[in-house]
């Protein structure tokens, strides 16, 4: 599949390449060529970001694991898991870490996300008879950071605010609900292409429980103000994350494990995974950055304004697309596209808002697809690629819907 997806962006980028030069832009040529070599850049700034992190959360997961606490947190969520990954055997450490690493996506914490879902894709690897083919697990758990929910994402209320909005927290509702419908689009996907039964008495109680526990807390945000929003946000976030370190650190104390020890051995692995990590990375970001650079994005976007023009459709969301075609490819080009949008039309125009929703909602798929299989050196993603876009697909749609709703 992704011999097939690679293959099928330097196409595209091709293809754009050949109609900007019958056009007679010739740029296009230097700065597909400058777009080649800060992918190059890019990859290798990222891998070495991660070292720091990635030593240090897998360092402090080692100590938790040996501590027993991961396997506490684990027991909260397994019965949910169990029945969403079949395969992966009861009291298995792949629970822990799976559950750490929704936590943290759902918190918005991103720094320690991204190195608690290495490792919980490295637990998973350990239980995978075919090691270059992905497994059911892999693939659920993959959808599920692709199409995660956060609460309150921080950083987009914070965009807004420096541009100038009114009221930065008022698109949290629109955000969330967009999120929502794209993770239950995400899981319906992957249980029909993995024959998973949802409609059993434990997930239902568990869903209960989250929605009425995420419509709570929509509620008492309802009543607080933007800053108060992102006060509380940040405190819970930061406050639940050092609990955790103590609480790893201080059992293990107790329960007389070498805790120096035991975070040095799981930092030297975090160090390791952080470099295997380069080669993947950079042939992802090879080929979004020529895609990008040669205009086939741009292409898309006017194909798709002539259709909903042909049909006689509201073209307003139109405008706020080029975030929405960014986000699988590229997180910071996605910021970009959304900053820009809000300042051509307003912070708070209905572009403007979709944009901010669109960047809070979904996920950027290719990125997380190469970080999280390149780890562990999956190569046959099988149905991955297929159920994330269309969980992005179905969170772009309730973004513009949700947009609408509340906005138009």
């Amino acid at each position: 599949m992704l011999n097939r997806i690679w293959l099928i962006f330097f196409v595209a980028a091709l293809l754009a390449i050949g109609v900007s030069l019958v056009q007679g832009e010739w740029q296009v040529l230097s700065t597909a060529v400058e777009a080649l070599f800060a992918s190059a850049k890019l990859a290798a700034e990222i891998a070495l970001g991660l070292i720091g992190v990635l030593a240090l959360w897998m360092g402090l997961m080692r100590v938790g694991e040996k501590a027993g606490v991961v396997g506490a947190i684990a027991y909260l969520f397994e019965p949910l898991l169990r029945r969403l990954m079949p395969e992966v055997p009861r009291g298995h450490p792949a629970f822990g870490s799976v559950t750490m690493n929704l936590t943290a996506n759902i918190l918005g914490l991103d720094n320690a996300a991204t190195p608690l879902g290495l490792k919980a894709m490295q637990d998973l690897q350990s239980l995978n008879p075919t090691k270059s083919v992905a497994t059911n697990a892999q693939i659920l758990f993959l959808v599920l950071n692709t199409s995660s929910v956060t609460l309150v994402p921080v950083t987009v209320f914070l965009y807004r605010a420096q541009q100038g909005a009114a009221a930065p927290a008022d698109i949290f509702l629109p955000i969330l609900l967009a999120t929502t419908a794209s993770t239950l689009v995400g899981v319906l996907v992957v249980a029909v292409f993995q024959r998973l039964s949802l409609f059993n008495s434990v997930i239902m109680a568990y869903a209960a429980v989250i929605f009425g526990g995420i419509a709570a807390l929509v509620f008492y945000l309802g009543t607080l103000s933007a800053s108060a929003i992102g006060s509380l946000s940040t405190a819970l976030g930061n406050g639940i994350l050092l609990l955790l370190i103590f609480s790893f650190i201080l059992v293990a104390g107790m329960r007389k494990v070498a805790v120096y020890d035991e975070f040095v051995s799981g930092a030297k692995e975090g160090f390791e995974q952080a470099i295997k990590l380069i080669p993947y990375l950079l042939a992802m970001l090879l080929a979004i950055a020529l895609l990008r650079a040669s205009g086939a994005l741009d292409y898309l976007l006017h194909l798709i304004a002539i259709i909903v023009n042909t049909v006689g459709g509201d073209t307003r969301f139109i405008d706020a697309l080029p975030t929405a075609l960014m986000k699988p490819f590229s997180g910071s080009g996605a910021r970009a596209m959304m900053l820009e949008t809000m300042q051509h039309y307003g912070v708070d125009s209905f572009a403007g808002r979709l944009a901010a929703i669109v960047q809070g909602s979904t996920e950027t798929t290719f990125y997380v697809l190469a970080v999280y299989f390149g780890a562990v050196g999956i190569r046959n993603g099988r149905h991955a690629l297929v159920c994330g876009l269309t969980a992005d697909f179905a969170g772009i749609c309730a973004a513009i819907g949700v947009c609408y709703w509340f906005y138009g």
